[in-house]
């Protein structure tokens, strides 16, 4: 279960947020097959909700090729284990008409030879955005340059980052296909094991 309440369609006075419930939300979820618990726990605060919205509207104003952008998103996704955010983005290749073998390339960019020039910078941006901090080396940014105006290149940045934060936030609040233990805990040792230091055992 997520780890914040769920707000149900009855309590929802929010316009905006009513027609998203009514027009996304079914009683087994949404028609992408997850759970929606997404947008009941968004709905805590229909001003945060609202803002999160407006940032998907840039899919409509943004000049950025589709394919560079869920790219970015996708590898973000992976890139901070966010197994919500990759899966619905690999559900959106599919709906632009990527092919099936470069969405399973994402996983493995670095050492896929399905990806041109471009998308390759696209992912090894998004890498250096979700898992550097945001140390961009400047051969990368050069081959985005090379291809792209600036303003494309910024609203890949914001794009990308945007989709870091739902990754980061989906797995932290445990929304959606993010609701899951951690994987790293300690495995038991074998019963009847002792308390000596294993630098003991190892001498």
């Amino acid at each position: 279960m997520p780890r914040l309440r769920r707000v149900p369609r009855e309590e929802v006075a929010d316009p905006l947020t009513a027609f998203f419930y009514d027009r996304l939300l079914t009683g087994d979820g949404t028609a992408t097959g997850s759970p929606g618990d997404w947008w009941e726990v968004f709905a805590l605060d229909p001003a945060i909700l609202r803002h999160c919205v407006k940032g998907f509207q840039l899919y409509r104003e943004s000049a950025l090729d589709p394919v560079l952008r869920e790219l970015g998103q996708t590898r973000a996704g992976w890139a901070r284990q966010s197994r919500f955010v990759y899966s619905q983005h690999c559900k959106q290749m599919r709906a632009i008409g990527v092919p099936e073998e470069k969405i399973q390339a994402v996983a493995s960019w670095q050492v896929s030879t399905v990806f041109g020039e471009l998308e390759r910078a696209v992912l090894a941006y998004t890498d250096a955005l979700v898992l550097d901090g945001g140390r961009v080396h400047d051969e990368v940014f050069a081959v985005l340059k090379k291809h792209l105006p600036d303003e494309q290149i910024l609203e890949l940045t914001y794009i990308t980052c945007m989709y870091e934060m739902h990754a980061t936030m989906a797995r932290a609040l445990r929304v959606e296909f993010d609701d899951r233990d951690d994987p790293i805990t300690e495995v038991p040792a074998p019963e009847g094991y002792g308390t000596r230091d294993i630098a003991d055992e190892l001498a």
